[in-house]
């Protein structure tokens, strides 16, 4: 079995020689181990995490002072199954992960339907609730890292496995935030398939070849979700076996024009905004960096949300859900838009 350590020395020596080897460890993580349907869990933050008065301000002094690189700000909620994951594996299992980023970074916790006071980091005075709904955290588990001069170094939407974290963690503790994107740094890590090893899944709902999206000029019909995919992926494997084979996801893709790309092909795309790419080119200009990630565009062509970390049945659902009744018109984030459609249940009195 490859440990973690051996992973975190083949994941430098990938990045610095920049060899074109596959080197994919997603298979390693049992993705299909989450299990998101509804229920209590009670997730508990480990005892490392800051006690924070909530002062991002001056919790980045006090990580200066102890001579880190800044603060992770982490919105979760003790009902997630994935913070629950991330809780329990990333910094519960993954020793390497908790000793590195508990060298480099104190982390703040936040909880998505708190009450408490914060001090952002330009000082604004607001509720857990309301910074959580500001920074648009559509999903739990988030994470915004600081660096010391206040600068947001990077945000991480939802749960990745031990070896995408470690990367992004190295991505902004190194520096490369400053050099490059994500997607760029994560491609040299770990390369696409030099050779076609496998094909990509496809659906029988996915639209065919030519693809042309322009809304520019003229409003679509339905909203637009675009699958950005790639060839040996065990991530997009579990996402057409489980969640895309579900007679209900299928029955809400039926409201949308569905598209699904090769994100490293030369597939000649015409974007959502009119432009002409490859299917490659695109991708970078969104900074697509994890497979697979849905990218949600509204019928005028503008960018509704993505999913760009492990989703399992409940959550996309859920932002099918949001998406088609427009639900992102009504609410700042898919929480807050769930809370107010159980609000409104509430309301409805019985005969």
């Amino acid at each position: 079995m490859v440990t973690n350590s051996f992973k975190v020395i083949l994941f430098f020596f990938l990045t610095n020689l920049g060899t074109t080897a596959n080197a994919s460890s997603e298979d390693d993580f049992d993705i299909s181990s989450i299990d998101d349907a509804p229920g209590q869990r009670d997730n508990q933050y480990p005892e490392w995490f800051s006690h924070s008065f909530l002062d991002l301000q001056e919790d980045l002094k006090e990580a200066q002072d102890e001579g880190k690189l800044g603060i992770a700000v982490y919105f979760g909620q003790k009902d997630c199954a994935y913070c629950e994951k991330l809780l329990e594996v990333n910094f519960g299992k993954e020793e390497d992960i908790v000793q590195y980023t508990r060298k480099h970074f104190n982390v703040i916790p936040i909880d998505i339907w708190g009450s408490k006071e914060v001090i952002d980091i330009n000082g604004n005075e607001l509720t857990e609730k309301k910074f959580a709904a500001q920074e648009k955290t559509h999903f739990t588990p988030s994470l915004i890292f600081y660096t010391n001069d206040g600068e947001e170094a990077l945000k991480l939407r939802g749960y990745h496995s031990p070896y995408k974290f470690q990367a992004a963690l190295e991505y902004v503790v190194e520096g490369y935030y400053t050099k490059e994107s994500l997607r760029d740094y994560m491609q040299r890590a770990d390369p696409p398939p030099k050779f076609e090893i496998g094909d990509i899944n496809t659906e029988p709902f996915f639209d065919t070849e030519p693809y042309v999206l322009d809304r520019s000029k003229f409003q679509a019909y339905a909203p637009l979700v675009v699958f950005f995919e790639q060839q040996d992926c065990h991530a997009c494997d579990i996402l057409h076996s489980d969640p895309l084979s579900d007679p209900q996801t299928r029955k809400l893709l039926q409201g949308f024009q569905t598209l699904q790309v090769n994100m490293w092909s030369d597939t000649p795309v015409q974007t959502p905004d009119g432009e002409k790419l490859s299917a490659k080119q695109w991708a970078h200009k969104l900074g697509i960096f994890y497979a697979p990630t849905l990218v949600f565009f509204d019928e005028q062509g503008v960018e509704i949300m993505r999913i760009d970390s492990v989703v399992r049945l409940y959550r996309l659902r859920g932002v099918l859900n949001y998406v088609l009744s427009e639900g992102y018109k009504k609410a700042p984030t898919m929480q807050r838009w769930r809370e107010m459609q159980q609000q409104a249940d509430q309301m409805i009195l019985p005969e």
